[in-house]
């Protein structure tokens, strides 16, 4: 994925939690001490989990790292995690997982801020788990198809330890968490129809290379030499989207580039893009950013 480099608003008031339909569950030291000893989840379970919708301001730093690895899933908005100098932006359908024990900082974009499901893991094999997770040893965010097949798993994980910490109860809870997990580090293999061609990726690449182009659905099928049906199909089940939707989006975060380190007009922008119509532009960036064009180059004028 692009690696993004955008500033902060530090004058922005940010918070660590707190936000309208919050869910959070912190794991109990005494309960933690027991995990660690069952001989059944000891190898992988969970410290905390919680789900967070439209946080706005929402921003954590821990500079000394911590102790578990973090995924975070965003199914809404977008935000930014911050490790090593590297800045990595999510956005819908997309995860990562942050290694423990290193200095890191995250926080939901201004304009449109995230949703996101996130739990915190170790365990014998957590390493492990992780390693798998990292591509040609890179740290890297991934995208990864919605499925509400997972959302349900993560909601009876949440369900079970929020109604009991008892053994059993603890122990299927984990047993589960290590499917929910495994549904995103092993998602190409478990799913390998979906990419059993690279013509998605491939298509996505035209797309950035184009971007100021004016694309249809059968320009961009016809590139990859597919019929429209099962274009359309596959990048959906990939992606999560449609390809005009996508490629919509793509159009809109070069917009946001240029408003920031550029002192170009709106409306040179626009017509740069590839739209013919300033304010289905305006109305799309709205619905895209959470804030119209000027706002968003007020808001980051230096």
């Amino acid at each position: 994925m692009t690696r993004v480099h955008l500033q902060v608003n530090e004058q922005k008031k940010r918070i660590k939690e707190g936000f309208v339909g919050q869910k959070m569950i912190i794991i109990p030291p005494n309960i933690k001490r027991k995990i660690a000893v069952n001989p059944i989840i000891r190898n992988f379970y969970l410290t905390a989990i919680g789900h967070y919708p439209k946080a706005t301001n929402h921003e954590r730093e821990r500079k000394t790292g911590s102790a578990q690895y973090i995924l975070i899933y965003c199914t809404d908005g977008g935000g930014y995690i911050f490790i090593n100098g590297t800045q990595y932006e999510l956005h819908p359908n997309t995860y990562f997982i942050i290694p423990k024990n290193i200095p890191h900082r995250y926080n939901s974009n201004e304009g449109n801020p995230w949703s996101i499901y996130w739990i915190h893991f170790t365990g014998d094999i957590s390493a492990k788990i992780y390693e798998r997770f990292l591509q040609n040893n890179q740290l890297l965010v991934h995208p990864i198809s919605y499925d509400e097949n997972r959302i349900k798993l993560f909601e009876q994980i949440y369900s079970t330890i929020e109604h009991s910490f008892n053994e059993r109860e603890t122990e299927i809870a984990n047993i589960n968490l290590l499917h929910f997990v495994s549904s995103f580090v092993y998602y190409k293999e478990a799913n390998p129809a979906i990419y059993n061609t690279d013509s998605i990726s491939n298509s996505i690449l035209f797309m950035r290379k184009n971007i100021n182009e004016k694309l249809g659905i059968e320009e961009l099928s016809k590139q990859q030499n597919i019929s429209v049906s099962h274009y359309c199909r596959t990048f959906k089940r990939k992606t999560g989207s449609s390809p005009i939707n996508y490629f919509n989006q793509l159009k809109i975060q070069k917009a946001c580039q240029c408003l920031y380190f550029t002192d170009r007009s709106i409306k040179e922008i626009c017509t740069e893009l590839g739209f013919d119509d300033q304010y289905y532009f305006s109305r799309l960036f709205r619905n895209i950013i959470g804030l119209s064009p000027l706002k968003y180059k007020n808001l980051h004028t230096k």
